[in-house]
């Protein structure tokens, strides 16, 4: 027999519930829409440029944008530091996020919705790796709501923007393949039609990929992209921020991939 009581204490809870979580997110969207129109100063954009040159190459408008998204994600996302690092100051705060939130820009997305936190080490570290053995590393994403950086290597990748490395942006190409919950190279599309092109541009070339690789033949990418498709993605995004005008003229498909994904063409970039 139903508890009428119950039923609509419970319905009530689930109504107040509700009425909250909108409230919570009308909030959060009001707050983002502020924080998108902040700018950061003349000094500010000048002291992030150097550790971050690829930020002076946007065209302007861009890199309005960018210091809105800066603005969010500085908000939202927690920072700790770690194995000895005394402190993750404002300016390295921004130099992060500037990083991974050019992968923004043009692209659908929700803020990195699922992670919370940036754990920052002073340089590279020592995490378990398989079989028990600890691996040295210069940065790792997880799906669970967590990347983890090496301040040292964000500096490296962000201030040399010719090498094809940066291991912030490498580090949020996984998050965004992670997002669907699977971590295959293959990130979050607008369409059935999207994912046939992707497939038909990435998979071959992949392979060609993999294979020179085990060849020992070098191409733009680097060969840590032969590990598996996700790798490849990762690495592939790097060298088509760092090395547009390469990666175009030998992966053009793989190339063009990127340009509808990402919403931008860094080749015109000059």
């Amino acid at each position: 027999m139903f508890n009428t009581p119950s039923i609509l204490f419970a319905a009530a809870v689930l109504v107040v519930a509700i009425l909250i979580l909108r409230k919570l997110g009308n909030s959060r969207e009001k707050r983002r829409a502020a924080l998108l129109q902040k700018r950061l100063t003349t000094a500010e954009r000048e002291q992030l440029g150097e550790d971050f040159h690829l930020y002076t190459r946007l065209p302007e408008g861009l890199k309005d944008e960018l210091d809105g998204l800066i603005h969010v994600f500085v908000e939202e996302k927690n920072f700790e530091a770690c194995g000895g690092l005394e402190e993750v100051t404002l300016h390295m705060q921004r130099v992060i996020a500037a990083q991974a939130c050019l992968l923004l820009l043009r692209t659908p997305h929700q803020y990195y919705r699922n992670l919370r936190s940036i754990l920052l080490y002073p340089d590279a570290y020592k995490a378990p790796g398989q079989h028990g053995a600890e691996d040295v590393r210069l940065g790792e994403s997880w799906g669970t709501g967590s990347v983890v950086l090496s301040w040292s290597s964000v500096l490296g990748g962000g201030r040399n923007d010719q090498d094809g490395h940066d291991v912030v942006i490498h580090e949020f190409a996984h998050q965004l393949d992670q997002a669907d919950g699977a971590g295959d190279g293959v990130p979050y599309l607008r369409s059935r039609g999207a994912y046939r092109s992707w497939a038909a541009a990435f998979q071959p070339a992949f392979e060609q990929f993999s294979k020179r690789v085990e060849a020992g033949k070098r191409t733009v990418i680097d060969d840590y992209g032969a590990e598996n498709p996700a790798e490849f993605f990762a690495v592939v995004t790097e060298t088509f921020f760092e090395k547009p005008h390469q990666l175009k003229g030998c992966y053009p498909k793989v190339y063009e991939q990127l340009v509808d994904y990402y919403g931008l063409d860094p080749d015109q970039w000059k």
